[in-house]
């Protein structure tokens, strides 16, 4: 599975409408409104890259109000037990 985030810069009256849609994409599996560089981010779990492109550039890219985006994508992830886990290594 490829997980992804797209950091959108969003029109600030539109914010709650395009956070309603991005919950009806399919493959977007939460998203945030958050303080900072951008207004809402999409954290987005596909198959394959292809579905990666078809998710950012068709589906959420053709959402009205949505200014500007960045994705990055996820090499790893961490969680706060496997974290205990690899600190408790030595012990």
């Amino acid at each position: 599975m490829i997980t992804a985030f797209v950091l959108l810069d969003v029109d600030v009256a539109r914010v709650g409408e395009v956070a309603g849609l991005l919950t009806e994409v399919p493959g977007v599996r939460e998203v945030y409104s958050v303080t900072g560089r951008y207004d809402l981010i999409a954290k987005v779990v596909v198959a394959h890259n292809e579905d990666l492109a078809d998710v950012v550039t068709g589906r959420i890219g053709a959402i009205a109000g949505i200014e500007t985006s960045e994705t990055v994508i996820a090499f790893r992830s961490y969680s706060p037990r496997l974290l205990d886990e690899g600190f408790a290594l030595g012990e």
